[in-house]
């Protein structure tokens, strides 16, 4: 597995990461307001916002004295990748799933016969 996935799945380990990231993907947001909607010290978010900024998961850009932090769709693009790998045993498991139910539908040709 390459850094920036580990990096990623890092960031994505933590449940207050994960919900900062959910609220960055509505809006774009400064340290402070990170700190107002998580009441979390602004040494807590700073690092949560670090992780996430390692993990290729957010960007960060200066504004002024503030950093303005903002959700970065294609970090998350590799992780949602490397997740979708596993979808073929999905669309196997559920193929089959899907057989089983249809021949069970089907009317017995022996039955018919009686």
């Amino acid at each position: 597995m390459n850094q920036q996935l580990q990096s990623s799945f890092r960031a994505l380990g933590d449940p207050t990461r994960r919900q900062i990231l959910m609220e960055l993907g509505r809006e774009e947001l400064t340290i402070s307001e990170v700190v107002d909607k998580f009441e979390l010290t602004r040494t807590a978010v700073r690092k949560h916002l670090t992780i996430l900024e390692e993990g290729n998961l957010i960007t960060v850009t200066p504004r002024g004295k503030e950093r303005v932090n903002r959700l970065n769709p294609e970090g998350l693009k590799t992780t949602a990748d490397w997740f979708n790998y596993f979808n073929q045993y999905w669309d196997t498991a559920l193929g089959s799933l899907k057989d089983a139910i249809e021949s069970s539908n089907k009317p017995n040709t022996n039955e018919r016969k009686k």
